[in-house]
């Protein structure tokens, strides 16, 4: 008995401590400590103690120097081609972006060790293109408890030719700081339900009556929408205002106002979202606002265009502040406005915020800025132009998250509709893996999202 607990006792200390990085440095659970290399390893250790369900912890702390980097790393059994699902908790102590040195990294492999090939996605199955090898996967961060503890999980497919997947608990790039992984689970699964939505994009212009005749020209096209089952529909830059002979005051509306109550009544009849934009009056100030509208007739949310262009700017518009993403039946669906898609920043922050869809009422913009955001963030980008395909520049259309348009209006009146699965990882030639999960570990800082070092 006392030869046990003597063993016991050095199994802990030996824990505790500064391992060199070795394959047989395997003390806990099968969970290995390992590091790039010495200079730069962590300190390694577990807690009894553990979360709130009792499992017990393993523990990385990093001491004041910069770029210490280490991990956790464990090796699990798969069968190609089947499902597994990956959850553990995480808390951390003194560090500045849990989404950077923080991650979890699941690699996949065959018997020999070596990454295999991706499974060629059936829309490249029959290109001359290189399928890459599978990218690791980036469980995604998710609720954070009162305690602190978040959980970070993701269900994944192995690929045909993998035998294991090998598991990373990372702590990276965070001096003095310390992380708790706690309650590591991974496991065979069923496939996720798919996550189909249909996207539909109207191309057309109004006619520039009046600003309640301009909504009304969108009826009988919102009805062919429907009738073919579109989930969203994307209308034009500010509607109402399109070519009427009004000044600026006199076309801009309180929300709700005219223009939403009429898109409302359309959404709830034909039991669909509905996206446009609109010239809106708050007081003395006036906002180029996007609107997403229920099919219940209901205002869900509505994004002041924040990017302004020169001639807006000089009418008095004035600018948003804030990039809101809207919770729908399907997903999360950000907006943005014409001169919002010259720049990085707009999608990229709706992308942050969880948007899986960005719906972009545009006049005009160049094609080339479509793809851009859409292929950047992994997002489905659906706009809706005022432009004809033959001026070259920018179309009504819905891109992929490759950034490839996957359905094109071609003529004014044009309905346009894409089916697509909001829950189907991104896989193609010459691809890094899902990007979209990667985007939130591996996009650098941001001004005021980590403190300046004072020296």
């Amino acid at each position: 008995m006392k030869l046990i607990l003597r063993f016991l006792q050095f199994s802990v200390l030996a824990f505790a401590t500064h391992l060199p990085v070795d394959a047989a440095d395997t003390d806990y659970l099968g969970w290995s400590m390992v590091s790039p290399r010495d200079e730069i390893r962590p300190k390694f250790s577990s807690d009894p103690r553990g979360n709130e369900q009792g499992a017990r912890s393993l523990v990385i702390t990093h001491d004041q120097r910069e770029g210490l980097d280490g991990w956790f790393q464990k090796s699990f059994t798969v069968n190609g081609g089947d499902f597994y699902r990956f959850q553990v908790m995480r808390k951390t102590n003194n560090v500045a972006m849990p989404r950077r040195s923080c991650l979890v990294r699941i690699s996949w492999q065959n018997e020999a060790g070596n990454m295999v090939h991706d499974d060629a996605p059936p829309e490249h199955a029959d290109t001359k293109l290189p399928i890459p090898s599978a990218e690791p996967e980036y469980p995604t961060d998710g609720v954070t408890d009162a305690q602190g503890w978040t959980v970070v999980g993701g269900i994944y497919k192995s690929p045909a030719k993998a035998t294991r997947a090998i598991i990373e608990l990372h702590l990276q790039w965070a001096p003095s700081g310390s992380v708790e992984w706690s309650g590591a689970e991974f496991a065979k699964t069923n496939p996720p339900i798919d996550r189909k939505v249909r996207l539909a994009t109207i191309h057309y212009k109004p006619t520039g009556k009046s600003p309640r005749e301009n909504c009304e020209e969108y009826a009988a096209l919102i009805a062919e929408a429907a009738k073919r089952k579109a989930d969203i529909v994307v209308l034009g830059e500010t509607v109402p205002s399109v070519g009427v002979k009004l000044n600026l005051e006199e076309t801009a509306e309180k929300i709700p106002g005219p223009a939403t109550e009429y898109f409302a009544q359309l959404a709830k009849q034909h039991h669909t979202h509905i996206v446009f934009s609109l010239y809106e009056r708050d007081a003395h100030l006036i906002y180029n606002t996007a609107v997403l509208l229920g099919p219940e007739g209901n205002l869900i949310g509505k994004y002041r265009k924040v990017c302004l262009p020169p001639g807006e700017a000089a009418k008095g518009i004035a600018p948003g502040k804030d990039y809101p993403v809207f919770d729908t039946a399907f997903g999360k669906v950000g907006m943005m406005v014409c001169y919002d898609g010259f720049f990085p920043e707009v999608a990229r922050e709706l992308t942050k915020r969880g948007a899986e869809i960005i719906a972009w009422p545009v006049y005009g913009c160049n094609p080339l800025l479509a793809q851009a955001r859409a292929c950047e963030n992994h997002v489905y980008l659906v706009s809706s132009a005022f432009m004809e395909p033959k001026q070259g520049w920018m179309i009504s259309a819905i891109f992929d998250h490759g950034g490839k348009p996957i359905a094109q209006a071609e003529k004014w009146g044009d309905v346009v509709i894409a089916e697509v699965s909001l829950n189907k990882p991104y896989h193609g030639p010459y691809n890094l893996g899902d990007f979209r999960s990667m985007v939130s570990r591996h996009r650098p800082p941001v001004l005021g999202e980590i403190t300046p070092d004072p020296k």
